[in-house]
């Protein structure tokens, strides 16, 4: 895969930005560094990454007897870019140093091992960590903005890729008259038809049907584009977050994005969510054509039966893909879609 390549102007903002960063890691370290030495902690202890805040996270106390509470806190510069949902282990503010949300500041000075890592690259192809320790995800879809099958396939793929279980949520199911119901049956049918789990609901009308049984005690988080209504989804399963909803742009229909970092919240009967920033793209230049081929479920019942064993699943003869489309075992949609993902990693 040829690697993508950057403008003059583009070289010096990620250069510039990647100064800042470094600027960044040196002011939090010797913040870290300085309430480390200054004895001002409490023991080392579990905590869970609730928010990130640029050079400070929120760590919820998983132990002992602020259990439950959430701190502020700076990181070590040594760790790696923590994410929500990350279990780490930090210092609290020692007793009498202020406590809680409004208290003091601890540190946090290690990451413990995460099960699975979203990711999505930024418009320069690095890859930029969403959330962690996540068992499956949301996707969400809506009538308006008009669902794109290719993002939805590029979700799809990067599930396939971190082993995180994907159900398709189409919010908004009231505002769905004859034409736009045709058409969402119609793209939810293809996802059915090779293996996943789709929901309709209406945060407006309250209609989530099981969302709770769904979530259960796992850990999920929320991803589309924006405007889909993920805000309302947790404001609905969870009033008290408070989390603010903006209304679609009349003039382009595209959202506006209302979330700045991605949060984690506890769902009452258990489980917790994570409410992500909106993504209006979410690009897969970071994979390979292996990967992408992998991130196609379908596909794996035929991948090697091709009559050469270099097929590039174009126009060589015997292409297995291709039979299977010809033979409506593949959706010819979804080869299609294929197609374009891979010139975009070809030419991004």
């Amino acid at each position: 895969m040829s690697k993508r390549k950057l403008s003059r102007q583009q070289a010096h903002r990620v250069q510039r930005i990647q100064e800042e960063r470094i600027a960044r890691a040196g002011k939090r370290s010797a913040a870290a560094d300085a309430l480390l030495e200054s004895g001002a902690l409490g023991a080392e202890q579990e905590g869970l990454v609730i928010a990130h805040y640029g050079t400070q996270i929120d760590v919820e106390a998983q132990e002992g007897l602020n259990q439950g509470q959430v701190f502020r806190c700076h990181m070590r510069a040594n760790l790696e870019h923590l994410v929500t949902g990350d279990r780490v282990i930090w210092q609290p503010p020692a007793a009498g140093e202020g406590q809680a949300e409004s208290g003091g500041i601890g540190v946090v000075t290690a990451l413990l091992p995460r099960s699975t890592l979203l990711v999505r690259p930024d418009p320069y192809g690095k890859l930029k960590p969403v959330a962690s320790n996540i068992d499956l995800i949301l996707l969400v879809i809506a009538p308006y903005p008009e669902p794109s099958a290719l993002l939805v396939d590029r979700y799809l793929v990067a599930c396939e890729l971190t082993g995180i279980k994907p159900v398709i949520l189409l919010n908004k199911a009231d505002l769905l008259d004859a034409e736009s119901a045709a058409k969402m049956d119609a793209l939810l049918a293809q996802y059915e038809a090779i293996g996943y789990a789709t929901r309709r609901v209406s945060a407006s009308t309250r209609q989530l049907e099981d969302m709770q049984e769904l979530i259960g005690q796992q850990t999920v988080v929320l991803v589309g584009q924006s405007g889909v209504g993920k805000s309302s989804l947790v404001n609905v399963l969870l009033p008290d977050a408070e989390q603010r909803v903006a209304a679609i742009s009349d003039n382009s229909r595209l959202g506006q994005h209302t979330t700045t970092t991605a949060r984690l919240f506890h769902m009452p009967g258990g489980g917790d969510l994570i409410d992500s920033p909106g993504i209006r793209e979410f690009g897969l230049w970071h994979v390979d054509e292996a990967q992408l081929l992998s991130g196609y479920v379908e596909f794996q019942p035929f991948l090697g039966s091709c009559r050469f064993r270099n097929c590039a699943h174009r126009n060589e003869p015997g292409c297995a893909l291709k039979v299977a489309v010809s033979e409506s075992k593949i959706a010819a949609e979804r080869f299609e879609r294929f197609q374009t993902l891979r010139e975009g990693l070809e030419r991004p």
